[in-house]
């Protein structure tokens, strides 16, 4: 059986070169793509960090309204933006409806709003019908297992994960998630990976 070098005719030497080679290219294009992100960036976007590598996230038992088991890792294979909020969190409230926007802007993203610490399913509801948000589904942390996991510190905190359920990046404090920055920012990531 021939090895790989010898079969190209290109030396043990000849494969490692061209391996760096590869790395390298995948590392530029991955660079580029972020630097391409990274221009799309206007008003509250300013504020997301991209990650260079993305960071692998914890597992925690979350919870439906009704008190129903849930997990991050069943958004695996779709781009994720998970939002950490509180119903008596002022900043959080604002934001909300321009997540629910999001998510009737961009179907293909899900957008997934965690109710981190003491949130009673009635106080949450209460404030969806306030607010008129129709598009998302919260789910709950009542612990805040997930969110100290995260090193979730203050509210709000938005992490976008990539279809691997890795973190890519993240925006601490509220922002416009229905403007054309924040939209533009998440089409260039969800076509780039």
């Amino acid at each position: 059986m021939r090895s790989w070098d010898s079969a190209f005719g290109l030396g043990r030497f000849g494969v490692r070169k061209l391996l760096a080679v590869l790395y390298t290219a995948l590392a530029l294009g991955a660079n580029v793509a972020q630097a391409d992100v990274a221009g799309l960036r206007d008003g509250d976007m300013k504020k997301l960090a991209l990650h260079s590598t993305p960071v692998a996230v914890p597992e925690a038992a979350l919870m439906t309204l009704d008190e129903a088991p849930a997990s991050l890792a069943d958004y695996r294979g779709k781009w994720v933006v998970v939002n950490f909020w509180a119903t008596w969190c002022a900043p959080c409230r604002a934001e909300m409806p321009s997540l629910d926007a999001l998510q009737a802007a961009l179907p293909d993203l899900a957008v997934v709003p965690v109710a981190t610490g003491r949130n009673a399913p009635e106080a949450i509801t209460r404030f969806w019908e306030e607010a008129g948000v129709t598009h998302l589904v919260p789910l709950r942390d009542p612990k805040s297992e997930l969110g100290r996991q995260m090193g979730v510190l203050g509210l709000p905190v938005t992490v976008i994960l990539n279809p691997e359920g890795q973190e890519v990046g993240r925006l601490i404090g509220d922002a416009d998630w229905s403007s054309d920055s924040a939209k533009a920012v998440l089409q260039a990531l969800m076509a780039g990976g």
